[in-house]
């Protein structure tokens, strides 16, 4: 049975691929009950940890462990939110939402995914294909086949990147509170967002991974909060080191 407790994880070793080193000596701790941010640059292989971490099929080797303090398996417990919506194009936005449990024969409560589905604001959209939705429509539907999964651990692959400012807004403060209690490992390129967003934050490259000072809570921090922009700026010093 899977626990509904959210684990700490923590990953150690390096990533190779079959011809480079990718990351040497990396070392992440994803603290429980909070977000924890992956920044750096664009290709530098984020995407590929959470693939990792998810136990899904990746190019790379990773010399080392992932574990998590409660010793339980780790991919079974994670539901994982990329930053293309991965929608099934002949399906509608309500049979979406409940792909994963269909796909694993699970029973599932049709009122749940009612109260999900209105929750993310795709009441008046659930019968249509995803064709017919906006980008943030898309983007929504994709958060709520998330929030079905109920998983304790959630990782976020850039799920803000592609929208535009006011749908972006709505979607972070929606996504915030939605995943209170859940350990979340969430990547991004936007220094701005690691900023506002989370407790933990780690710069990757790759001749090193280092851990940054982070804003006190509580979050989210509002856009135009001086403190993040002043880390903000801290941050992107720390990227353009790191390429080098």
């Amino acid at each position: 049975m899977m626990s509904s407790t959210s684990p700490s994880i923590e990953l150690i070793g390096s990533v190779r691929s079959e011809s480079e080193v990718l990351f040497g000596d990396l070392r992440l701790a994803v603290r429980a009950n909070q977000w924890t941010c992956l920044l750096g640059a664009s290709g530098i292989g984020k995407s590929t940890i959470l693939r990792l971490i998810a136990g899904l099929p990746t190019h790379v080797k990773l010399d080392g462990s992932i574990k998590s303090n409660d010793h339980l398996p780790i991919s079974n417990r994670v539901s994982y939110m990329a930053q293309n919506d991965l929608l099934i194009p002949w399906a509608t936005v309500s049979a979406n939402v409940s792909l994963g449990n269909k796909l694993r024969g699970e029973k599932f409560s049709p009122e749940k995914k009612l109260k999900i589905i209105e929750k993310v604001g795709l009441m008046d959209h659930k019968k249509k294909y995803p064709f017919q939705l906006s980008g943030g429509q898309r983007q929504r539907a994709a958060l709520a086949r998330t929030l079905m999964e109920n998983t304790p651990i959630v990782l976020l692959d850039e799920p803000f990147g592609s929208l535009d400012s006011n749908t972006r807004e709505e979607m972070i403060d929606l996504t915030f509170e939605s995943l209170k209690g859940k350990t979340v490992l969430f990547v991004t390129h936007d220094p701005h967002e690691a900023a506002r967003l989370c407790e933990s934050i780690y710069i990757l490259g790759r001749q090193k991974t280092t851990s940054n000072r982070s804003l006190k809570p509580p979050f989210p921090k509002t856009y135009s909060d001086k403190l993040v922009f002043d880390l903000q700026y801290s941050l992107l010093e720390k990227i353009k080191s790191n390429r080098s």
